[in-house]
């Protein structure tokens, strides 16, 4: 077969245009030569089912940066991804041939091929690592960059020193590559031997129904392979018994994050951001790039003026001509960032990395391109929800009494059930109530991946997470494990599937005598419960679990947390707070009645016996006293025994833990309670110096999860004080740093402020308050 490597003169064969996928001045290289030779068709390297699809291009809704999305029939999670940006040259070549009216088609191994071949690696056949062209080259040049080599001969080009002929560096780069096959071979890619077999055979067939009047864009790395003269035959006998898998491919949208290497994808590129704006800005890149920057900086209230863009752009510029490059690059514009508009940090640098040089751009793909049901169903309920896909994290507020935003949830909860994790539960700014739902969201390309393999579950969203809930309530493993499923269920509004799940639950909990699962199932039945009032759904099957199992953890608990060691008592101590939390939510439920009052018998036993490890008792002491079933002044008791010289220091740490650790808020209670801070800081001065070393860890560890303004407060009221006999020697007993009693006058002070405030103050008083 012969072909021409580049050039508009050289005689016979087709034209072959190498280049490198994803780059701005490949791209601006293949137009100019497409424009000069107008071929009668174009072949671009990509898997050639995606040939129906190629007219969707020039939709007026296509907007890169895209992708071919392959996935198997029979396996949806077992997909390939071919992404285009603006920028990359097989996107200019695929637009050229459309706005022209050019026959084009894609020329390369069938996706029916190379996904097949793909899971043969995957299965442990793995290719060799093989060598990188580009940087074999960039190294012969002296150069230690592969990148920046490439963005000085090819992307950098400037517009007024390119040659007559504009298929001439397609003809070098050519030469370059048939060097490289040349000393390497296949480079260490043997798939490419069967890839570039198919090109040649897919070549001939084109050229007997166009002659060889054809443009070819594909790898330059490809190029010396079909100007080599081979036979069909030898070229079919390395197809021959290929594996092969039943694909479906589609147009999905891309991003600019999935172009860059960084993200896992291995597209070649480290800055599509930057390579973007290379491509739409072919006049005065630098100074528009910088204006950018300017741009993001001011937006975070940086003060960069116009003064700080026009030194930045002079920088650039000398330091590209003291490097001895043909044009700024990325390099000379981010050391011109960082000198000018950063002062020199990499903090704000690092913000115009993501932002820019990478970027968040998110390309739109045309309701006509083929999708599987429930894609289609997943993309009409987002615009009726008005629930847009966008590739930046954004957070979203929900409040479950507006109908759209429950709409919302429950989409959200039932993708996460079939493992379309678009949303991620967040902490909220507001209320934390029942009402509420903080989400965090981010569209991944994968997820369309996802979203095609969860369609064996279903055609819509609705039926997928509930056919998937049956399925998981059958197959799971443990109690909590079903128990979990209860709460999802709920939360995703599956009514359908909610009595099988309840089903599963009853059996499993029925069967299950291990105390640690029950107790560990208890939390998410209660919170079931809560979310079924808010949702009203009909929870009186769940309830009766519920309070079942609760009934179980109280019996059953107590032996269990004697006779622990360390990590086993804190795993036990998590425990006992959430079924803590749960029996308060189960108050009020069918058959709980007296439930609280056998849980707090449970908790009397827990903190009375000296068996149970310290940090049980502690919290268990302290939960009591909290619920109002424990006096101060027997708590205090609890707290002197624990206390007691005659109590291993590390125990009676782990008992502070335990009743004043940062999640249960114990710095507040120290602080305003001054026989329990005189009790801590007797104990903890009065520790033995050899023993002190060892305890200090977990004391740290309890104290430093207070808040700030806290430990100042302790620490100033432990400050003021003489020491640990401090508060002996006063007429009133108490700790370092109290008053020995109520000073009224400083408290009438403060009463005419306290009536304003409530709106019952008297004219003389609001002037004292003034």
């Amino acid at each position: 077969m012969k072909a021409r490597a580049g050039g508009t003169t050289a005689p016979g064969g087709p034209l072959l245009l190498g280049v490198r996928h994803h780059g701005p001045g490949s791209a601006r290289a293949v137009l100019a030569a497409l424009d000069a030779v107008r071929p009668a068709a174009v072949l671009v390297e990509g898997p050639p089912e995606g040939d129906a699809l190629l007219p969707l291009a020039a939709h007026s809704r296509m907007r890169p940066p895209v992708a071919l999305l392959a996935h198997a029939v029979d396996d949806p999670g077992h997909a390939a991804f071919w992404p285009l940006a603006d920028f990359s040259p097989e996107w200019v070549a695929i637009r050229w041939a459309l706005e022209h009216g050019v026959p084009v088609r894609f020329v390369d191994l069938p996706a029916a091929h190379s996904l097949a071949l793909k899971e043969q690696r995957e299965d442990g056949q793995e290719e060799g690592r093989g060598i990188d062209p580009i940087g074999i080259l960039a190294g012969t040049a002296g150069y230690d960059d592969p990148e920046r080599w490439w963005e000085d001969v090819v992307e950098h080009r400037a517009e007024d020193g390119r040659p007559a002929d504009p298929c001439a560096p397609f003809t070098a780069l050519a030469e370059a590559m048939t060097a490289l096959r040349e000393a390497y071979g296949d480079g260490g890619h043997p798939q490419d031997a069967v890839r570039e077999a198919c090109m040649r055979l897919q070549l001939r067939s084109a050229r007997k129904e166009f002659g060889d009047d054809i443009a070819v864009v594909c790898g330059a790395w490809h190029v010396p392979a079909l100007t080599a003269r081979t036979t069909v035959a030898a070229d079919r006998a390395l197809l021959k018994g290929m594996p092969k898998v039943k694909t479906e491919l589609t147009w999905v949208p891309w991003t600019h994050r999935r172009l860059s290497r960084y993200s896992g994808y291995g597209a070649g590129i480290d800055s599509p951001g930057w390579y973007g704006h290379l491509f739409g800005s072919p006049d005065r890149p630098v100074e528009r790039w910088m204006t950018k920057v300017a741009g993001l900086l001011r937006a975070t209230d940086r003060t960069v003026s116009s003064a700080d863009v026009i030194e930045a752009v002079r920088l650039a510029g000398t330091l590209a001509a003291l490097r001895g490059r043909p044009a700024v690059g990325l390099d000379e514009a981010t050391d011109a960032v960082r000198a000018v508009m950063c002062e020199g940090s990499d903090v704000p640098l690092a913000l115009v990395r993501d932002r820019l040089v990478v970027g968040e751009v998110l390309g739109e793909v045309p309701d006509t391109a083929p999708a599987v049901p429930l894609q289609r169903d997943l993309d009409r309920q987002q615009r009726t929800l008005r629930l847009r896909p966008e590739a930046e994290k954004r957070e979203l507020e929900l409040d479950l009494r507006k109908d759209t935003d429950a709409a919302r949830s429950r989409l959200l909860h039932r993708l996460r059930l079939i493992g379309v994790h678009w949303g991620e539960p967040a902490a909220g700014r507001g209320s934390t109530g029942t009402f509420r739902e903080s989400w965090r969201l981010r569209w991944e390309p994968e997820l369309f991946v996802r979203t095609a393999e969860a369609g064996v579950w279903g055609t819509t969203v609705l039926g997928a997470a509930t056919a998937r809930a049956e399925s998981d309530a059958v197959s799971a493993s443990s109690l909590a494990e079903v128990t979990a499923l209860g709460e999802q269920c709920l939360l995703a509004g599956l009514p359908e599937a909610l009595p099988v799940v309840m089903r599963a639950l009853a059996d499993r909990a029925a069967l299950d005598a291990d105390v640690g699962h029950l107790a560990d199932a208890l939390p998410a039945l209660a919170r079931s419960l809560r979310y079924g009032d808010v949702r009203s759904t009909d929870t009186l099957a769940l309830g009766e679990v519920a309070v079942g199992i609760a009934e179980r953890v109280c019996v059953s608990l107590p032996p269990a947390c004697t006779g622990l060691d360390a990590d086993a008592a804190g795993e036990a101590q998590r425990r006992v707070d959430g079924v803590h939390i749960a029996i308060g939510l189960l108050a009020g439920a069918s058959g709980a009645d007296g439930l609280p009052e056998r849980w707090a018998g449970v908790l009397h036993k827990l903190s009375a016996r000296d068996s149970v490890a310290g940090v049980i008792r502690g919290r268990a002491t302290r939960l009591l006293l909290d619920d109002g079933r424990l006096s101060a002044g027997e708590a205090a008791r609890l707290m002197g025994l624990a206390l007691s010289p005659g109590t291993a220091p590390a125990d009676a740490a782990a008992w502070i833990e335990g009743f004043v650790g940062g999640a249960a808020g114990g710095g507040l209670l120290l602080v305003h309670d001054e026989r329990l801070l005189g009790l801590v800081d007797t104990w903890l001065t009065g520790i033995p110096a050899d023993t002190f070393a060892g305890v200090l860890p977990l004391v740290r560890r309890t104290f430093s999860a207070y808040e700030p303004g806290v430990r100042r407060t302790l620490g100033e009221l432990v400050r003021r004080g003489t020491g640990p006999g401090a508060a002996r020697e006063k007429s009133v007993p108490g700790a370092p740093g109290f008053g020995e009693g109520l000073d009224e006058e400083r408290a009438d002070l403060v009463v005419p402020v306290v009536r304003l405030l409530l709106g019952i103050t008297t004219p003389s008083e609001q002037a004292v308050a003034g």
